[in-house]
This record gives C-alpha cells, structure tokens and sequence, in this order.
C-alpha cells in the first residue's frame, strides 16, 4: 500500500469560522498579557526586597517562572493562527511543542504539591519550618521537580516522535495534542499510549494526593485558630488556592485520564483552555499578589517609580 509521508500537521484551532475565531483571539490575547505582566511582576517583586527572600517566594518565583514558559509554548502560536488563519505546524514544531507542553505542564503539578507541602510546614510546624525548609533543600526540591518532569515525560515523546506518520494529517485541536497525534500514526502504538496511561496515572493522583493532605491538614490547624478574623483570613486564602487546584485537576484528570475519542471532540479544547491558560491566568493573582507583603512591596516600587519621574 502507497503511503505520503506527513511532513506538517494542520490544527483545526479553537473555532470554524472567522468572527469566532477574533473573539477567540481577543480573549486569550488578553489572557497572555495578564500571564506575562502577573507573573513578571511576581518575579520582579519577590527578587528586589529583601524581606520578601522567603522559601514560599522562592517557590513562587520558580512557579512564576514555569507559567510563562509553559504558556509561551502554544499561545503565540494559538494566537498567531487565529489572527492569520494559518493552522499549519510542521512535523518537529510539533514534536518540539508537544515535549515542552508535556514535560512544563508536568512540572506544574509538581510545583503546585511542591508549594502546598512548603504552606503546610509553615502553618502546621511553625517551629521547624526554619530548619526543614533550608536554602539548599528548597534548591534540591525544585531541581527534583524540573528532572522529573522530564524523566517521566521525555521517553514516550521520543518515542511518538520515532512514529511513522502517512496521513491524514489533521488535528481537531490548538495545539499538539499527543493522545490525538498518535491516533494519526499509521502503526501500532498501543504501548506508548499505555505507557503514557501509566505515567499520567502516577503524576496526576500522586500530586493531587500531596496537595489535598496537605491543605487538608492546614484546614485543620487554621481551626483552631482563636481568633475568628484570623480564621477568616485564612480560609480565604486557602480557598482561593483549593478553587485553582480544583479547576486545574479536574479538567486534567478528565481531560487525560479517560480514553481518548476518535479526532477529538471539541469539549477536549474546551477542558484544554481551562487548565492550559484560565487557571495559569488565574495563578499569580491568586497565589501572589493578593498577598499583603507582596502587595505592599508592589505599592512602594510604583510609588517610587512614579516619584522618580517627578
């Protein structure tokens, strides 16, 4: 049988016809703005005060860090084929996304266990949050992060990439999608999807595991907090985090761990773009600068800017 080799893949993208497709751009234009300039003013924030040299900032610095990259994977090339109508990709552009989709998409579920495990020594072990979370162990937890992700989620990449592809070559999604390109391999590839079934089975339970103790056991200490106004203090930061958490694995864990339907569905983009670029959007507002030292720390730079161009 005569096979074409694919040497470009085409993405359907997020809408069918061209008023959608410019709300669709206005909507996560703006979106990447609000990521760039919240998490850019997180890192700035946290890197110039002093008082702000804490592990839980440097934890959000880090986290700060991995959402611009993870979302500059596939949103300048989003929004490039909705303002030109070009949904062509070509074969390692592909690849070359998928990788880094995968492995910074991994590397955020364990940045969120990372920051939860680091909130629930320093309000259920006070005493020893000093000496647990020291410098080097703080370093050590976000390298272990970062290696992992790529540990775990390098090895079936390499293989889908190794994948003969003959056609067709279409894909209903924004970005590459591994459990849609895979269906378009014209081999057998029955174990890398069991493989990936298997590393996503460890990941997406495994973390939301840490993260849920350990916000469950600060819900705990937090009552008991004598007083109602501190209570309330906390409660409203814890939830704000479990709503981010909520959304982000829930659309995760049904996104991915489910079998995948033949071409894709069109509610597969949708669960797509709430925990690839809603919550990322939702992330440094909720996780940083709704804080009160950083919101200060804020507050004093843009009136020492303002007052410098008097």
């Amino acid at each position: 049988m005569n096979h074409t080799t694919v040497v470009e893949f085409v993405l359907l993208g997020l809408a069918n016809s061209r008023q959608l497709e410019i709300t669709f751009f206005l909507f996560l234009f703006i979106a990447y703005v609000l990521i760039l300039l919240g998490n850019i003013s997180v890192i700035s924030i946290t890197l110039v005060n002093n008082f702000l040299q804490t592990p839980m900032y440097y934890f959000l610095r880090n986290f700060a860090l991995l959402e611009i990259t993870f979302t500059s994977t596939f949103l300048p090339s989003t929004l490039y084929s909705l303002l030109t109508e070009r949904k062509t990709i070509s074969l390692p552009g592909c690849f070359l996304q998928m990788l880094f989709f995968y492995c910074l998409g991994t590397c955020t579920l364990f940045h969120m266990a990372v920051m939860s495990l680091d909130r629930y020594v320093a309000i259920c072990h006070p005493l020893h949050y000093s000496a647990v979370m020291s410098s080097r162990f703080c370093l050590q937890l976000i390298l272990t992060c970062w290696a992992l992700s790529f540990f775990l989620m390098f090895p079936p990449t390499i293989m889908t990439v190794q994948l003969p592809f003959c056609g067709p070559n279409v894909m209903n999604h924004f970005y590459c999608d591994a459990s849609l390109l895979l269906q378009l391999s014209c081999t057998d590839t029955g174990f890398i999807e069991e493989l990936m079934f298997i590393i996503l089975i460890i990941i997406l339970p495994g973390t939301l595991t840490v993260t849920a103790v350990s916000y469950g056991c600060i819900i705990v200490t937090v009552l008991h907090i004598p007083s109602s106004a501190g209570r309330r203090k906390a409660f409203s930061t814890c939830s704000a985090h479990l709503m981010v958490v909520t959304v982000f694995y829930s659309t995760c864990i049904y996104r991915y761990i489910r079998p995948a339907q033949r071409g894709g569905q069109d509610s597969d983009k949708v669960l797509s773009l709430f925990f690839s670029v809603l919550t990322q959007t939702l992330n440094p507002y909720i996780y940083s600068l709704r804080n009160r030292q950083v919101k200060q720390a804020l507050k004093e730079r843009i009136l020492k800017f303002s007052g410098s161009l008097r």
